[in-house]
């Protein structure tokens, strides 16, 4: 059903050019119950086949709608990491501040369900909430929770930290050098250089805590 709704739209688009009097918002998703059936056991393969449907049409306007297409796909392959790869790198990066918003909380939640394999989503998700949307708390709301449950061997450093330097631009210090404190207490910097240059950063931030008056 889904690969020919593809083949339909794309034709459509092919056969009608840039008319704007083409763009066809996306439809709203079938219940899991349905896609489950349709897969016929193959969930994955469907769930490849959803995103192709999803892609083929202009970025819609109701990102509710989008996001339950999302979620429906990443219920069908939940280790598949494009989904979410796609609503950090592309739907999150759209101009209008409250769509991207909907989106980041989307890929912050899906996060949470499985925080090993989903980390560099929310890094991204992180980071365009401080640069795009300039919002240093939100930002800090989605590193705090990164390197609270992102337990993986292969997370790298500047993931682990982003949370301190998010603290450091919000004038934070003390907050940061107990975040930084935490995280070297922790035993899950493993890496002697990396401990290291983590030891010399707290102690900057402490030196920089002094001299604003903090004990």
């Amino acid at each position: 059903m889904l690969a020919a709704a593809l083949a339909a739209q794309l034709a459509m688009r092919t056969g009608s050019g840039s008319s704007a009097a083409a763009v066809v918002e996306l439809p709203p998703p079938p219940s899991p119950q349905a896609l489950r059936l349709a897969s016929f056991g193959e969930s994955a393969t469907l769930a490849r086949v959803a995103m192709l449907y999803v892609q083929a049409f202009d970025p819609p306007r109701d990102y509710l709608r989008l996001i339950g297409w999302l979620r429906d796909i990443l219920d069908l392959d939940p280790r598949s990491q494009y989904p979410l790869f796609v609503a950090a790198r592309v739907y999150a990066e759209v101009p209008d501040p409250a769509r991207a918003r909907l989106m980041l909380d989307f890929i912050h939640e899906q996060y949470l369900l499985d925080p090993d394999r989903r980390w560099s989503s929310l890094a991204h998700a992180a980071l365009l909430a401080k640069h795009r949307l300039r919002d240093l708390p939100l930002a800090r709301r989605y590193a705090a929770d990164l390197q609270r449950h992102t337990t993986a061997a292969d997370v790298p450093l500047w993931a682990k930290q982003m949370e301190v330097f998010i603290l450091e631009d919000m004038n934070e210090l003390e907050a940061a050098r107990i975040v930084l404190g935490g995280l070297l207490a922790s035993g899950t910097i493993r890496d002697a250089d990396e401990e290291r240059f983590l030891r010399r950063k707290l102690e900057e931030l402490e030196q920089r805590s002094r001299q604003q008056g903090f004990k």
